[in-house]
């Protein structure tokens, strides 16, 4: 049976495809969105891992836009923060930890030769993210000869060029190489150098000697949110909490929501998108179909590969999306007691990166399809904060895990279980009693994410953010400003500029592509 013609379908009630949703339906598009899930939100969405016990895939909001939460009213559809501006605690063994701030570092042995570095790497490293924050809401300018895209690049190499010649230098300088040589050159204490690598390389393929660890560093760090450059929050009701907001929006603008609907396939009518068909055989037209789906699965598993020329359906095979960080989730009976961490700091963002060379050393495993003997992690108890997530006198350890490698040489079903000990032994070297206080425990490896998120190669960003996948080149030339070469099909998520992470700006970047057309 085909329903009744529907202007616009989004496939996917993530983050991005409900912001996408909320613009057109204000703008009088009508607007259906269908989400395979039994709620919105994708890995945002907030879900009980053990009984009373909830947490998000999605761990920390440090990139939403403040622009794009004004505009949809979402602190009016619900959205509030339990916990803003964390500190970071870089954690070590022996107890003498690092507190790190937007703009003070204190603890440890830390000289003042390092203090004094650390403003300095926070002002340069803040003034290059913006360049970057500046992009965020743009639909990336093509390289042609076409006026608007000329005046647009234009505008793009001015803002390098006010940096100042120093610092324009020293961005042509870093912008491409490794986080380490930079961390290197800028300072002395290991504690403090492993903490600053971790930002650069968390769900990625890649370590701190890696090329492009420096703009991934960036771009964590490229937020226009209210906070400092990169500051974090834990929002009230979990990470789901924003993308209810979002829902809440679209729906007031006048957008359906259609949870439980996975969509099998992109139907086509010659060269232009007819619309959906769902797994259960029900058929949806639509003249436009926006897909905050993965460009890989987009186009060869939902379109089919036959609808696109050669070429395109090569570059999209060959987007760099491979997944290495797992999520952790842990319901506790009590408070963990980190070694040295004042129940005051426990309620912080706890990264495990003693120097940047155990960094390193965590990723060369990957190298080989093995995941880290001794890991990185990202490591927040939210329920400090927001009490609603586990039960009176309870808590959830939530942390992303590192190295984790999509394909793992064992397979995942033999090496979960090896990994998990791997985890639970780099925790108890911090928190003693991490084992005893655990009444329950989800590990989420990247092929869990893959197949209950639907993230192509359990990959956050859809694809690795690198230089050679940013801006006009994101996903892949032919299709950066949100429009592919077929007809009516755009896409909305991660995969296009300006990237992974909570913000929104993608999805409504391709409300304004689709608008434009």
């Amino acid at each position: 049976m085909i329903s009744k013609m529907e202007s616009v379908i989004i496939i996917g009630g993530g983050h991005n495809g409900l912001a996408c949703a909320a613009y057109l339906a204000k703008a009088g598009r009508k607007v259906t969105v269908l989400e395979a899930a039994g709620q919105v939100g994708g890995a945002a969405a907030t879900r009980e891992f053990a009984t009373g016990y909830k947490a998000s895939c999605a761990h920390l909001l440090n990139l939403l836009d403040d622009g794009i939460s004004k505009e949809l009213g979402l602190a009016s559809n619900g959205l509030s923060m339990a916990k803003s501006g964390l500190n970071t605690i870089a954690l070590a063994t022996d107890g003498n930890h690092l507190t790190i701030s937007a703009d003070r570092v204190d603890g440890g042995s830390l000289s003042g030769e390092d203090q004094a570095a650390y403003k300095e790497y926070r002002r340069f490293m803040s003034k290059y993210a913006g360049i970057i924050a500046a992009m965020h809401n743009m639909v990336p300018p093509r390289i042609t000869q076409d006026r608007g895209d000329l005046m647009a690049l234009g505008k793009l190499a001015l803002k390098v060029r006010m940096l100042g010649r120093d610092d324009m230098r020293e961005l042509l300088r870093i912008a491409g190489i490794n986080i380490y040589d930079v961390l290197k050159e800028n300072f002395d204490n290991p504690l403090l150098k492993g903490a600053l690598s971790l930002d650069a390389v968390l769900g990625t393929f890649s370590g701190p000697r890696s090329n492009n660890s420096v703009f991934t560093a960036l771009h964590r760090m490229s937020g226009n949110n209210a906070g400092a450059a990169g500051a974090a929050s834990i929002p009230a009701g979990g990470m789901g909490a924003v993308t209810d907001a979002l829902a809440a929006a679209a729906k007031k603008a006048g957008a359906e929501i259609r949870t439980g609907s996975p969509v099998s396939k992109i139907l086509m009518d010659g060269m232009q998108v007819s619309g959906v068909e769902l797994t259960g055989g029900e058929q949806i037209s639509a003249t436009t179909v926006v897909s905050n789906a993965d460009p890989k699965t987009t186009i060869m598993e939902l379109l089919g590969a036959r609808h696109v020329e050669a070429g395109f359906a090569r570059k999209i095979n060959n987007i760099r999306a491979k997944g290495n960080a797992a999520k952790l989730h842990l319901a506790l009976d009590g408070l963990p007691d980190f070694t040295g961490v004042s129940p005051d700091q426990l309620g912080e963002r706890l990264v495990i990166a003693p120097t940047v060379e155990y960094v390193e050393l965590a990723f060369n495993h990957c190298k080989y399809g093995e995941f880290s003997a001794n890991p990185v992690a990202e490591i927040t108890i939210p329920s400090i904060h927001d009490t609603a997530l586990a039960p009176d006198g309870k808590h959830v350890l939530s942390a992303i895990v590192q190295y984790a490698p999509r394909n793992l040489g064992v397979g995942w079903n033999e090496g979960k279980g090896a990994f998990m000990e791997a985890i639970f032994n780099t925790l108890s070297a911090y928190a003693p009693d991490i084992r005893e206080k655990t009444v329950a425990s989800e590990l989420l490896t990247p092929e869990d994410l893959e197949n209950e998120f639907r993230m192509g190669g359990g990959h956050w960003h859809h694809g690795e953010l690198s230089l050679d996948q940013f801006l006009m080149l994101r996903p892949v030339p032919g299709s950066a400003q949100y429009k592919t070469p077929v007809e009516g099909l755009y896409f909305c998520g991660a995969g296009c500029h300006p990237g992974g992470g909570v913000m929104g700006s993608a999805g409504k970047n391709a409300a304004t592509a689709v608008l434009s057309n």
